[in-house]
């Protein structure tokens, strides 16, 4: 199995089945961050969150598409979906439990922020598991982001989502279209798989 000609230039995964998921896994998690940052958005902002959203959750179905067709192919995971199970359970848990010390300690503004950390950190080892190197770089370009946006959010006293969501949703939503090109560059339109 060779690995993608223009995707070797990027690290893609050599796994259409992988890619294809990838794609329509990040648009639905930008949709899910636009939407997480319409908790308190500035005005002007509010329109573009939801036009991203909808650009988020095509590629999510499209991309779903493709993923449902070359499900019977290969995977990175096959045989190691057992550590893909430990690593959500260790991000879910890690996640839920600064949450709720957030909460009880009156910082839940905080929340957004902190659950940001916790995904962007998550594609470290993740990149590892799917043997794609480019989503590694997606948790280090969200890592710096929000290490950067952490003195604007303490001037601030709003919650932490109106910068957090767009940000992570900017970056999802950019690989994922970035990410789809190549596939459609390499395999063909995502329902002829």
């Amino acid at each position: 199995m060779s690995r993608y000609s223009l995707g070797r230039w990027f690290v893609l995964t050599e796994y259409v089945r992988d890619h294809a998921f990838t794609v329509a896994w990040f648009g639905l998690m930008s949709m899910v961050w636009f939407g997480w940052g319409q908790e308190d958005p500035p005005g002007p902002w509010r329109w573009r969150l939801g036009v991203a959203s909808v650009l988020g959750i095509a590629l999510a179905g499209l991309f779903g598409v493709a993923t449902a067709l070359s499900w019977s192919g290969e995977s990175a995971l096959d045989g190691r979906y057992h550590w893909f199970g430990v690593l959500v359970g260790v991000e879910v848990i890690a996640a839920g439990l600064g949450c709720l010390l957030f909460a009880r300690s009156g910082n839940g503004r905080w929340m957004a922020w902190w659950v940001a950390v916790i995904v962007a950190s998550h594609f470290l080892p993740l990149a590892v598991l799917l043997d794609d190197v480019s989503i590694a770089a997606v948790g280090v370009v969200q890592g710096i982001a929000l290490a950067l946006l952490v003195p604007r959010l303490r001037r601030s006293e709003v919650t932490t989502s109106r910068y957090v969501g767009p940000v992570m949703g900017v970056v999802l939503l950019g690989f994922a279209a970035v990410s789809a090109a190549l596939f459609v560059a390499e395999s063909g339109l995502p329902w002829r798989v």
